[in-house]
């Protein structure tokens, strides 16, 4: 039956969903990707949909912005629909000087300055991590397709304007690969409710640089990080983790 905040019946989500952080750019995606799309979600005009990619089943679904509001939709989606794996796809600030405009970066864990992860294991650190079979299946389709990605760690951040310069730096130290806000509550969820999870990330714009992509720009690349993640997970099975 529909949650507070997704009015889908029963049945109506495929066994993955596909999570940009933007409702109108889950729409594009059903749209431009997928067959036999129906709407099955309107609340709040957080659009979601479902339908066939390669005639597998498929569903897209916006999340928000920020941690808490990607934590309250896969925790329905994985704990009222059935769903068994999400896959976070979005965009990310570049922290490293190696890496370009452009580039795909696979989230492998990622650090936050969130404090959601502390509460699940009672005052200490969890390690928020993606689901290893679902990391491999797109690490090795990019590879077998010739197609470069950054496989690491990344930073959930609370805030999407930083008062404290400083910490890029120290994230650069510390190997973090790019800034995004929603991969360690889904990482998160994920693991306290027994179900996959991952982040694919395209760098729209460099931290360190000032370099940004325009909208136009954004548009293209967005399409070279769908085009990957969707074909990866043709086949993969939803009950191995």
């Amino acid at each position: 039956m529909p949650t507070p905040h997704i009015a889908a019946q029963p049945g109506e989500f495929a066994d993955t969903v596909l999570m940009p952080g933007d409702p109108l750019r889950a729409r594009m995606i059903a749209e431009h990707y997928l067959s036999d799309v129906r709407q099955v979600n309107g609340i709040r005009n957080m659009l979601g949909y479902t339908g066939l990619y390669n005639g597998q089943p498929v569903s897209v679904m916006g999340s928000g912005m920020g941690i808490p509001s990607v934590s309250i939709y896969a925790h329905e989606l994985f704990s009222q629909y059935g769903v068994e794996r999400i896959v976070r796809v979005g965009s990310c600030g570049a922290v490293q000087p190696g890496i370009q405009v452009r580039d795909l970066v696979i989230a492998l864990g990622a650090s936050t300055d969130s404090a959601v992860n502390r509460k699940r294991l009672n005052g200490f650190d969890f390690a928020a991590i993606a689901s290893y079979r679902l990391l491999q299946q797109v690490v090795r389709h990019a590879d077998d397709a010739g197609q470069h990605v950054h496989v690491g760690n990344v930073f959930s951040a609370d805030l999407f304007y930083e008062p404290d310069p400083g910490l890029f730096e120290r994230m650069t130290r510390m190997g973090i690969l790019a800034v995004e806000m929603e991969a360690a509550g889904l990482y998160g969820v994920a693991a306290e409710l027994g179900k996959q999870a991952l982040t694919v990330l395209t760098v729209s714009d460099h931290i360190l640089t000032g370099e940004a992509l325009s909208a136009e720009q954004r548009q293209l690349d967005f399409h070279a990080m769908m085009k990957l993640t969707l074909d990866a997970l043709q086949g993969e099975p939803a009950s191995d983790r």
